[in-house]
């Protein structure tokens, strides 16, 4: 089961979509989602060096304290309106028998604030890193290689999904990224009502081929199917296409073999992925 979903939030309008789906995952597994705001030392904004008058400096922080708790309450309240929308229960006592959540304060950097909090989740929920206004990339790579958790990207949505995680696609390639994929998501793959696996037929140079997961597979009480992929040098478009056709509502992979990067400048399957993906994608490094 997933128990606790994690979704840090910034306050730049992306964090209601992310809610709206960490809730459709969590009413199918009655998961706990920890809505955590990462807010900014003041003292962090000061420019590291710069000489500034003590009076300038005590009006600044003053002036950032002011804006943090403004911005608190504004997204508490929001936080508030949406779970009532979402069927979130905040009551704090039906953790474990319902879809609940909790919204919480905490100052720092997003980075530490993302690791202390999410090493202890099952999941971290992040937007879709938005490329034209460059938004989310630093969140969403915090949460993939400092974590050790999977991570849920949540591309924009007009009318976000009412369930996720019943008809599930994973990616498989024999690869150690997608082994680990395989083995932080059995939760998702037990809980969902059908399973295909995506492959091209390069696992079979890994040693490990799709026909021996699917056996692994079933020896956990799991049913799946195999979908042959096209041979692409596209292989990111590839699977996005392919998961679409099954009628997959969640993809799930291995990312990043290489490092990321190297794959933002040179391109790869998994940044292909996060520049197009228009589905849930559960992201594992």
């Amino acid at each position: 089961m997933i128990h606790k979903i994690l979704i840090p939030v910034r306050g730049d309008g992306k964090g209601d979509n992310v809610l709206a789906h960490a809730a459709a995952l969590a009413h199918h597994h009655h998961s706990h989602i920890e809505i955590i705001h990462c807010r900014a030392r003041p003292e962090d904004l000061i420019p590291y060096g710069v000489v500034i008058p003590d009076f300038l400096r005590k009006q600044i922080l003053k002036q950032s304290y002011q804006v943090a708790d403004m911005e608190e309450v504004g997204l508490r309240d929001e936080v508030t309106v949406l779970a009532a929308k979402l069927n979130l229960d905040l009551s704090g006592k039906n953790i474990g028998k319902a879809a609940t959540a909790v919204f919480i304060e905490e100052a720092g950097r997003q980075v530490d604030v993302i690791k202390r909090h999410g090493r202890l989740s099952d999941i971290i929920a992040v937007a879709k890193p938005d490329r034209d206004r460059n938004l989310g990339f630093n969140t969403l790579k915090a949460a993939l290689f400092h974590s050790g958790r999977p991570v849920l990207m949540c591309p924009p949505a007009a009318t976000p999904p009412k369930v996720l995680g019943k008809h599930v696609a994973i990616a498989w390639n024999g690869s150690a990224e997608a082994a680990r994929a395989l083995a932080q998501c059995k939760s998702i793959l037990r809980a969902a009502d059908t399973v295909c696996v995506l492959s091209n037929g390069a696992d079979a140079g890994a040693g490990t081929t799709v026909d021996d997961l699917v056996a692994y597979l079933a020896l956990h009480g799991i049913a799946a199917r195999i979908e042959k992929m096209k041979t692409s040098k596209n292989i990111g478009t590839e699977l996005l296409r392919a998961s679409k056709e099954t009628g997959a509502d969640m993809l799930i992979m291995g990312a990043y073999g290489n490092s990321h990067e190297h794959e933002t400048v040179f391109g790869g399957n998994t940044q292909t992925i996060v520049d197009k993906a228009e589905m849930p994608v559960l992201l594992n490094h």
